[in-house]
């Protein structure tokens, strides 16, 4: 099988050296991306393309390199085609209408080629050549050149045929790791997720950062969704997940802080600490999912005001973004379900707000305010690698780990829906559930105790660690299956 890569349009207006180093970038990390599914893979870079090559024909192989092109950044789309020699015209138009002729009966078409090299005809020729055939032995709805419901693609270069068996849209934006790196504030939601997805998208390296106000149930719900645009977004580069307790911060806040000023205060406290976590991590910027007047907290003024609190840059990817706009592109990364799940932790709720913080009401505030709470926080702070945070989790539990189903065992599936159903798992005269991560937390207690559950995902990260949680839990009854 073969893919040929198209590169998002903006790296091909780049400078000849700057394109070169972002096209070496997606070549290593489309590399580490697709030589686990395929040692032999061979990924190929010319000026204008990248091809990506396999010798396996294995349709269930296609799917998974499928999935990983689309979510990689960088590129624009990218076409499955099948590659011939070329011989002739009428042995281009055999092959063509091999793949093709029956896929047109009913439909409109026109036939698009792209001709590179030295021949004696040029390309509308043998767009002739190859549509004339089509129509002639094949049942179609005739040729539209203007408006066509199907556009055959051929590419013609030197002696090589390109013939493209489908299209695919790709993520866009540029290669990860080609731009510098940024801390994102996460808290899970729907904003946060958003934004940190964004910033991924763009191809900046994206660490986590995370304010813990509500305990181990949070913690792990802010994993589980970092750790899923991690793997589906960004898993070329390695980032860390950094959990810095907050709750003796909100304690502090509730107990010396004015009412109307708390929510401004709380912020300007996380980017504080933000700030510290980025220089650590030599990063020169931090990401929020603010939107402009969404919440009280985030009129102008008062991010005017929060922003105050550090020099660092602060990136806000959604400034101007409405919340139906939000939740919808959630939708589309696949991370709204979590979102949805997540416990609402506002930490510090005023019961009259201030939209209009002044300087010097917030100076006097936090001079009520025991900084050291907030060093305490960052000196408890832990720093964990994204690829290993499931296996840190285990470090402590006794978590049995098995590869066959167990007589009588249940099999729960944990993954996404939309992975589920990509790839069904089916096992003959097995009991499989199917439980996303987001809801096993609340529905496990619901299940029959009498019986042994083995949880399973496709790369035995989400399935450890929520068996590991389980474990903690007191279930005794809770296995990860990993065929």
């Amino acid at each position: 099988m073969q893919f040929i890569i198209k590169f998002f349009p903006e790296i091909t207006i780049k400078s000849k050296p700057v394109r070169k180093q972002f096209v070496k970038a997606l070549r290593t990390n489309l590399r580490i991306l697709l030589k686990p599914l395929d040692p032999e893979v061979d990924v190929q870079s010319d000026w204008d393309r990248m091809l990506v090559s396999s010798q396996s024909d294995d349709e269930s192989l296609r799917l998974q390199m499928v999935e990983i092109l689309s979510c990689t950044p960088g590129i624009a789309h990218f076409l499955d085609v099948k590659e011939f020699p070329y011989v002739d015209m009428h042995d281009a138009f055999e092959k063509t209408a091999s793949l093709w002729g029956d896929r047109l009966a009913g439909k409109t078409f026109a036939v698009r080629c792209k001709r590179i090299g030295k021949h004696d005809f040029n390309s509308h020729q043998l767009e002739q050549y190859i549509g004339g055939g089509l129509k002639q032995y094949h049942v179609t709805g005739g040729v539209d050149l203007r408006n066509p419901d199907i556009t055959v693609r051929v590419e013609l270069r030197d002696d090589r045929l390109f013939i493209v068996n489908q299209r695919h849209d790709g993520l866009g934006g540029f290669p990860m790791g080609s731009l510098d790196s940024v801390v994102s504030l996460i808290s899970g939601g729907f904003d946060s997720t958003v934004s940190t997805y964004l910033t991924m998208k763009r191809g900046m390296r994206t660490h986590f950062c995370f304010f813990n106000l509500g305990g181990r149930d949070h913690e792990i719900g802010v994993k589980e969704v970092a750790l899923y645009l991690w793997m589906k977004y960004s898993a070329s580069s390695k980032v860390k997940f950094i959990s810095v307790p907050f709750e003796g911060v909100v304690a502090e806040i509730l107990k010396n802080v004015n009412d109307p000023q708390m929510g401004v205060i709380l912020k300007r406290m996380m980017l504080r600490a933000g700030t510290q976590v980025a220089e650590k991590l030599s990063v020169k910027a931090l990401v929020t999912g603010e939107a402009v007047a969404q919440v009280s907290s985030q009129t102008l003024t008062n991010l005017t005001v929060i922003d105050s609190a550090t020099d660092m840059l602060v990136l806000r990817p959604l400034i101007t973004s409405n919340k139906e706009d939000i939740i919808r592109m959630s939708r589309q990364i696949g991370t709204e379900d979590f979102a949805a799940a997540m416990p609402e932790y506002c930490g510090v709720i005023s019961v009259k707000p201030t939209t209009r913080a002044k300087p010097f009401r917030i100076e006097h505030e936090e001079g009520k305010f025991d900084f050291s709470v907030l060093d305490k926080a960052l000196e408890d702070a832990t720093y964990t690698n994204i690829d290993v945070i499931a296996e840190e989790e285990l470090s402590a539990q006794d978590v049995e780990i098995i590869n066959v189903p167990i007589q009588g065992g249940v099999i729960i599936d944990v993954r996404h829906p939309s992975e589920e159903e990509r790839k069904p798992l089916t096992i003959a005269n097995v009991d499989i559930q199917k439980i996303p991560f987001y809801d096993l937390h609340t529905r496990f207690a619901e299940l029959d105790k009498s019986k042994s559950y083995l949880l399973y995902c496709d790369k035995g990260v989400m399935s450890k660690l929520h068996a590991s949680y389980l474990v903690e839990q007191g279930y005794s009854n809770v296995k990860v299956y990993r065929p």
